[in-house]
């Protein structure tokens, strides 16, 4: 029987069995609308805000207000949309980098043909923002800077801290789309200055459906959604309680088994770069310090990282090339190409994700399926007769 090994985490994550005890009484008996002024709404309302507070206590948020969304993508639209509706009159430029998710940058294109001006920074060989490059960057009309915390594709780190203090010093805005490092790494939100962070739950073990942005005191933005009160009336619509409770839920373990979880991930990712790069013509993408303790991301010349990914699945591997945003997509990712790799190298992409639950044995297994199918592939590629 072939062996299952789940190793696509950064795109989605199974869902906590501690999350699930916590959302099961609000899928059932409690599901009341936190609206209502009867006890079973009330209720609900109860849950929603013990959920919140819990939130913001494990990122350290409690200097401004989390707001509950159905995405990490809809947290990103919000800050980004929103401050640019808000500050308009102030300026109309915006920073960013070539490497965020689309749904940064789909959001900052639609932006630009409003006339805002976007300056996307450019990254180093591992992906990492110069902060010298932002304070350059910056004018008299820089109204945001957005800049994720951790790659989702090659899992580098970006230095946040360094990047959230030259935003402020020039009395600029700053958010960040954090939804692959909540969970995974300690984030400490007001220790940091930041203004602005997305999440989504499903990325650290919670439901899908459900993220949240986090909007410091004093940062006014207009209402997303209208049509009610919810939200603070800044987002309309009766909130998703079991999503709520349970992103709640699967974050609070996360901190809680932080430490362990990043020794014990680390430990595995570091067993599978080692022995991948053991394979010719094979490189780690990203920073091979600076990323998150479960992100293994290589290219591997003369495949196709699509026919890689499906021959994978045929031995049981759960894998992705690139981003599972992109998946399908004809063109290379945005981020290998930023990053200086020459198109015929970044389509042949594959990203690993391992998480808590992953164990040796699935590594051992991802080790001894991966050569002889990468070997078959480029047998069967032109590319490869001179190479070899």
């Amino acid at each position: 029987m072939t062996r299952f090994v789940y190793a696509d985490n950064a795109a989605t994550s199974k869902l906590n069995p501690k999350a699930l005890d916590a959302m099961m009484p609000y899928l059932q008996n409690e599901f009341g609308n936190p609206s209502s002024v009867y006890t079973l709404g009330r209720t609900a309302r109860r849950a929603v805000a013990d959920a919140r507070e819990s939130i913001a206590i494990n990122l350290n948020a409690l200097d401004g207000m989390l707001y509950f969304t159905a995405s990490g993508t809809e947290a990103d639209n919000w800050a980004i949309r929103g401050t640019a509706e808000m500050l308009k009159d102030k300026g109309r430029h915006i920073i960013s980098t070539q490497i965020e998710h689309h749904a940064v940058l789909y959001t900052l294109q639609e932006l630009e043909k409003k006339g805002f001006e976007v300056t996307y920074l450019p990254v180093d060989a591992y992906g990492m923002v110069n902060p010298d490059d932002l304070a350059a960057a910056i004018r008299p009309d820089t109204i945001l800077v957005t800049i994720m915390f951790a790659n989702n594709e090659i899992g580098t780190i970006q230095p946040i801290a360094d990047l959230c203090a030259i935003a402020k010093e020039r009395d600029v805005l700053f958010h960040t789309d954090a939804v692959q490092a909540v969970g995974h790494l300690p984030i400490d939100i007001a220790g940091l200055g930041l203004d602005m962070l997305s999440l989504s739950a499903h990325k650290f073990g919670g439901p899908r459906g459900i993220g949240a942005l986090f909007v410091k005191n004093g940062i006014k933005l207009p209402a997303f959604v209208t049509g009610g009160g919810q939200e603070r009336g800044l987002r309309a619509g009766t909130e998703n309680v079991a999503g709520i409770v349970g992103m709640a839920a699967a974050l609070e373990q996360c901190v809680q088994n932080m430490d362990e979880n990043l020794e014990k991930i680390t430990k595995l990712r570091d067993r599978l770069v080692q022995g991948l790069l053991q394979m010719p013509y094979t490189d780690l993408t990203g920073d091979p310090v600076s990323r998150l303790a479960g992100i293994g991301s290589f290219v591997f010349a003369c495949i196709e990282g699509e026919a890689l990914v499906l021959l994978l699945d045929q031995a049981g591997i759960a894998a992705s090339s690139g981003s599972a945003c992109s998946s399908g997509a004809l063109d290379p990712s945005h981020v290998l190409l930023s990053i200086g790799l020459a198109h015929e190298v970044a389509h042949g992409s594959l990203r690993f994700s391992l998480n808590e639950d992953s164990t040796e044995e699935d590594v051992d297994y991802m080790l001894e399926q991966l050569p002889p199918i990468v070997q078959k592939l480029r047998d069967m590629s032109p590319l490869w007769e001179g190479m070899a």
